[in-house]
């Protein structure tokens, strides 16, 4: 099962299933497909940049069975970086790579480079700076980018993420993204960080989430999965899918008309389904938590 922009992807990691390959296989096949998929503008190649025009890519990816994890975070200049996650966590003894340190390992390893900005997300790019009375010219000049980034964030966080459950009853989960559009550089959300935006576990359930990452990253939301949902600080887009060893598959949403999707072996294609919708609860004051106690 994916986030519902995976839906593309599922039946090749369908095929890795079916000819009895792992459920790390099909997991990575699908998020390689994403990624290069210029259409996503929130994954991979085509994801739109942080405020300087660079796109730094996330990724994580989690055995359920062995509990190995591998993740990088703010890697530029490389197609997959889940593959690059996966080569963490099978090929040193680290579970998390950043920055520069991740783009030597991928280089190292001969990962396959790319120039993920596109035509049109520099396009994109542009017409936002535009809009807060930037260019890329001056934006790169300014000793301080917050207050142009508190201007040109907005609600475009997306990421794309896959869970799988094989046939020995393997469970594993991949997460990649670009993260929030037009962040400051450096920013790393939920996607690579290991039980708050990807979890993973072959005996109990698999958990990835989407949206605002701070809030999975505050909560711990993927090892959690859906019962801090309603329960959240800020009114911001979340969505989380959840998969369980038996192949019972769930999603959960803040925000109505979000989907997910699903498919099996014994499917021909994919099937696109809504989230459950979470309502936003009230939360009780500190104060009127304490002044029960007191009357208890």
């Amino acid at each position: 099962m994916a986030s519902g922009n995976g839906a593309s992807a599922l039946p090749a990691g369908i095929r890795i299933l079916s000819r009895g390959g792992s459920a790390l296989d099909a997991i990575e096949a699908c998020a390689k497909i994403i990624e290069a998929d210029t259409t996503d503008t929130s994954v991979g190649r085509g994801g739109k940049p942080n405020v300087l025009g660079e796109v730094e890519l996330d990724a994580s990816i989690v055995d359920g069975t062995s509990h190995r994890v591998g993740a990088v975070a703010a890697l530029t200049g490389y197609l997959h970086p889940i593959t690059v996650a996966r080569a963490v966590m099978e090929r040193t003894p680290h579970a998390f790579i950043v920055g520069d340190g991740a783009a030597r390992f991928a280089r190292e390893i001969g990962a396959e480079t790319t120039q993920n900005l596109t035509p049109s997300t520099r396009k994109l790019w542009v017409e936002r700076l535009r809009s807060v009375g930037e260019t890329p010219a001056s934006v790169r000049r300014r000793a301080k980018l917050l207050p142009v980034v508190r201007k040109t964030v907005r609600e475009e966080r997306g990421t794309v993420n896959f869970l799988a459950l094989d046939g020995n009853g393997d469970l594993a989960s991949a997460v990649t993204t670009s993260g929030w559009a037009y962040k400051y550089p450096g920013r790393v959300g939920d996607s690579p960080i290991v039980g708050a935006g990807n979890y993973c576990d072959s005996r109990y359930r698999a958990a990835a989430c989407t949206g605002y990452g701070e809030l999975a990253i505050r909560n711990v939301t993927a090892k959690t999965a859906v019962d801090r949902l309603a329960n959240e600080l800020e009114d911001a887009a979340f969505n989380i899918v959840v998969l369980s060893p038996k192949g019972v598959h769930a999603s959960a949403t803040n925000r109505q008309g979000r989907r997910y999707v699903w498919m099996t072996t014994r499917m021909d294609e994919p099937t696109l389904e809504a989230r459950i919708l979470v309502k936003r609860t009230a939360r009780r004051s500190r104060s009127a938590g304490t002044s029960r106690r007191r009357k208890m």
